[in-house]
């Protein structure tokens, strides 16, 4: 095949993964997590790292949360990726305003590449055969089409949308595109039925390819009021660090709405190809045992876990050691705060339990204890009424904003490495067991001057203790006007 188009992926990194608490929370949701077996890169690594033998690849613009930039910029940096740009989202819109926003973007830096739109959360088992499908489905692209991809269904579900083709779509070894019929919303089991012996159905993967010029163009026919507030947020951007930061009041006007609502349904130049590859959204623990590679009966073991008269089970321990005795058909996952125990069968339904502990405003509900900073990051210990302890890690070169804080002080013990302190224009080195004071209203910083992690015990006193307790005076993370400790 000619390659007559530069090809940049376009990677959303939104979505908070609730169906895989407790381990997947907004603070940390499931795409920045390794969860397939002995593969050790996360799933946004891996949507990016598949890609790499395609030709004319460029790299990637990724679209995240403001919350999570520093996440989405360290996991690129670990696998050697220079993003074009890792455009913020002020707060979720879905996925045309997003589409809208790399399109709009890829125009501005000047050529019309195909993009290949991609969710950062998915599991792809046959590499080979979803680059193939690619390849494939740019022939379409280049002429004009706004392609996606069906994954050719091997169950009546119900919790997927369906992509009808005009006629049945192959299942050789050559895909074929064919145009699309129209999307169906998640049926109920009896329609699911009946799609799954009807060669033109497929589930929706929500993967996409097409030029930017074309979506624009059908962009601004059938949904102008997304293109409009996306253009206006990104004439109003700001640049901070390597990240694009969108404009908040201009994208807010921009209506919440999938890109399948707002022009797949409704365009004309639909091409759909199907994919056969091992798919995977990863939507639920019971979904994560049905992709793994299960060892003797049935089971999937991850950490320091121990199985004995246990079968197909799910059984994963983040900290302590896990031990399944006699048990059948279960989903156990331990983290340092919470424990789910849930039948597998049952295990979907874990996001109602998410809702009830938010209503109940459970810390456990959104956040970790253990919280990433761009410097490194902070684990909570244990906390009473006016004091704290937490576990901090710094990582080499890194160096904490300088700041004050107006309700309480903090004693600094390392435990690993050496720190350089500074302490209202004094600056001193501290090693491993030596510990130092910061008092309240002192202008402090702590810096990794070193080649190793610095790990550290921090212990916070004060009438109150919360992270916007926080006034910084410079940062090199450019986080000067934030209040919070972000």
């Amino acid at each position: 095949m000619t390659i007559t188009s530069s090809l940049v992926p376009v990677i959303l990194c939104g979505g908070t993964g609730t169906r895989l608490w407790p381990l997947s929370r907004a603070s940390y949701p499931k795409q920045y997590w390794a969860l397939n077996g002995n593969n050790e890169e996360t799933l946004l690594q891996q949507t990016q790292q598949r890609l790499k033998d395609l030709q004319g690849l460029s790299n990637p613009l990724l679209i995240c949360h403001e919350d999570h930039r520093f996440i989405v910029a360290e996991q690129m940096r670990q696998i050697n990726v220079q993003p074009k740009a890792i455009i913020l989202e002020p707060i979720g819109r879905n996925t045309a305003p997003a589409v809208a926003v790399a399109a709009l973007q890829a125009i501005e830096q000047g050529n019309d590449p195909l993009l290949l739109v991609l969710a950062a959360d998915h599991l792809i088992s046959d590499v080979d055969q979803f680059l193939q499908v690619i390849e494939a489905g740019r022939i379409h692209a280049d002429n004009g089409r706004l392609v996606t991809f069906g994954i050719i269904p091997t169950s009546p579900e119900t919790g997927y949308g369906y992509i009808e083709a005009v006629e049945p779509l192959g299942k050789n070894d050559t895909p074929i595109g064919i145009d699309i019929a129209r999307f169906v919303e998640k049926p109920d089991k009896k329609t699911a039925e009946k799609f799954l012996t009807d060669g033109r159905f497929t589930w929706n993967s929500g993967m996409f390819l097409f030029k930017a010029s074309v979506m624009i163009q059908e962009l601004k026919r059938l949904a102008p009021e997304v293109i409009r507030a996306c253009q206006l947020a990104l004439e109003q951007d700001s640049t901070d660090l390597e990240f694009l930061r969108l404009e908040k009041e201009a994208f807010s006007q921009c209506p919440n709405i999938a890109i399948d609502i707002a022009v797949m349904e409704k365009t004309k130049l639909g091409t759909v190809l199907p994919l056969n590859a091992g798919w995977s959204d990863v939507g639920s623990w019971s979904a994560l045992w049905e992709t793994a590679n299960r060892a003797q009966n049935g089971n999937v073991l991850r950490g320091n876990v121990i199985a004995e008269e246990t079968k197909n089970c799910y059984l994963r321990s983040e900290h302590r050691l896990l031990v399944g005795l006699g048990i059948e058909d279960l989903v156990v996952v331990e983290t340092d705060d919470a424990v789910l125990i849930a039948n597998r069968n049952q295990a979907q339904n874990v996001k109602t339990i998410v809702k009830r502990l938010e209503a109940d405003g459970s810390p456990e509900a959104k956040a970790h204890r253990k919280i990433y900073r761009p410097w490194g990051n902070y684990t909570g210990i244990v906390e009473g009424s006016r004091w704290q302890v937490k576990k901090i890690e710094v990582k080499p070169g890194a160096s904490l904003s300088l700041q004050m804080h107006h309700h309480r002080a903090e004693h600094w013990v390392v435990v690993k490495g050496t720190a350089l302190v500074e302490k209202d224009g004094e600056k001193y080195l501290i090693g491993e067991n030596e510990s130092t004071y910061i008092p309240l209203g002192c202008k402090h910083r702590l810096t990794n001057p070193g080649r190793m992690p610095v790990e550290l015990i921090e212990v916070q006193s004060g009438a109150y203790l919360g992270e916007d307790d926080i006034i910084r005076f410079e940062d090199c993370y450019g986080r000067i006007q934030t209040t919070n400790n972000d």
